[in-house]
């Protein structure tokens, strides 16, 4: 037998691949309901985020439905049928965001020019619109992080900002926000962008650093919430659209 390529496995997958033998071997039937979150975190010594982000994948490969307010249950599936889906996991993209641009905020406040921050508020306005329109922002959204990059001068840093948002457009990623994301978290989103760049504009490193951090602790916290007692798509008012172009032009 060849020696076969060895690939590191992200910890959400090994902790949906556990899950998954679990079911393969009966022991989560079909209609079964699984334990808690809290709990799953406990038995397995993983966090509560990466269980989530193991049950979003589950929940995209078909293996399990999530119902709101009641649970997590196994769903009818032919084993051989289910295609594992693989990317990066959108908490951890989170947090990796918030290292690396909460920094480039800071030298946002020191060397933006008011024409620069004026491209910001712009693509501020792009996001309400957006959102007035009961569309994802997410024009609006890269195109205030990606001109925040852009202060820096630095393509390499300014690709990884553009890689790094465009994550949020995987499968993982977009059945985390049909979950989580309403119209309500987008305003608030919103707030937390002018927030941004009121501290870019008062040209105090600290307080740009600290914005940017504030907004993407609390995307992420936005996405770890306990589960809502039904689908923000249940109600057409609660939840934009996805708007037919998902990128920046």
């Amino acid at each position: 037998m060849p020696i076969q390529t060895i690939e590191p496995r992200r910890l959400y997958r090994q902790i949906a691949d556990q899950l998954r033998g679990l079911v393969e071997r009966g022991e989560y039937a079909v209609g079964t309901r699984l334990p808690p979150e809290r709990d799953l975190a406990t038995q397995l010594g993983v966090s509560r985020p990466s269980v989530r982000e193991a049950l979003i994948a589950l929940e995209v490969e078909g293996l399990v439905e999530v119902r709101m307010g009641s649970g997590i249950y196994v769903s009818p599936h032919d084993p051989k049928q289910l295609r594992r889906v693989s990317g990066e996991g959108p908490l951890e993209t989170i947090r990796a965001r918030q290292l690396i641009e909460a920094e480039l905020a800071a030298h946002a406040a020191r060397h933006m020019k008011k024409a620069q921050i004026a491209g910001l508020r712009n693509a501020l306005a792009l996001m309400q619109q957006e959102v007035d329109t009961a569309h994802l922002p997410t024009r609006g959204d890269r195109l205030f992080h990606e001109r925040i990059a852009e202060a820096c001068e630095n393509s390499v840093l300014q690709r990884i900002v553009g890689e790094l948002f465009d994550e949020r457009h995987n499968p993982l990623f977009e059945q985390l926000g049909n979950h989580f994301e309403t119209m309500r978290s987008w305003a608030i989103a919103i707030a937390e962008h002018q927030a941004i760049i009121d501290a870019i504009a008062s040209r105090s490193p600290e307080a740009a650093r600290d914005a940017m951090n504030t907004h993407l602790v609390r995307s992420h916290d936005r996405f770890t919430a306990n589960w809502p007692a039904k689908a923000p798509g249940a109600d057409a008012a609660a939840s934009p659209r996805k708007s037919t172009s998902r990128k920046a032009a």
